[in-house]
């Protein structure tokens, strides 16, 4: 039994074709094997579900502006992990 959703697929697998992501890229962003979401799209495009339209101008920038909220917040995440490890090892 798979242990994503549908859902979860179809979501992953529009990242690729839809935004014209590298299925690499995906694959590290979404933690999924590069392998597994080569399947899920390859299996996508022989069902015939390549995507219908491109993005509108709105939703470009909107796709825009979240990857560089998602790369800032990646950022935030990365530096607070740091941080409690400096405070960690000086309270030892």
């Amino acid at each position: 039994m798979s242990r994503f959703t549908p859902e979860y697929k179809a979501n992953a697998v529009s990242l690729v074709l839809n935004d014209g992501r590298a299925i690499a890229e995906v694959a590290r962003s979404i933690g999924v094997h590069e392998m597994t979401l080569g399947k899920w799209v390859k299996k996508a495009r022989d069902e015939g579900k390549e995507p219908e339209r491109p993005l509108n101008e709105d939703e470009r920038a909107e796709l825009e502006r979240l990857r560089e909220e998602n790369k800032r917040l990646r950022m935030e995440a990365e530096f607070a992990k740091k941080v409690a490890t400096w405070f960690a090892k000086d309270q030892r």
